[in-house]
């Protein structure tokens, strides 16, 4: 998988990071235990194109918003966040 970063241009996967899903809020600050389970533990995991954070770990340390097909690896998307 080669991701173009935005900075450095396109790299291989090795000098990236996946962090976690993008699509995912925290809960806001008058949340109950179980609001904080369900957005630790709790993913939906589906076959579709997903945004992710990627982080840019050696090279421009940059962090990415990466939209990739988690079925076929295609990133159809670089975004700065």
């Amino acid at each position: 998988m080669r991701i173009a970063c935005p900075y450095c241009g396109p790299r291989g996967l090795e000098e990236f990071l996946y962090t976690q899903d993008a699509s995912v809020t925290r809960p806001g600050a008058g949340a109950t235990g179980q609001d904080w389970v369900d957005y630790v533990y709790i993913r939906e995991n589906t076959k579709a194109p997903r945004k992710e954070f990627w982080y840019h770990s050696a090279g421009c340390h940059a962090w990415l918003i990466l939209t990739r097909d988690v079925v076929t690896h295609e990133i159809m998307a670089v975004d700065l966040p």
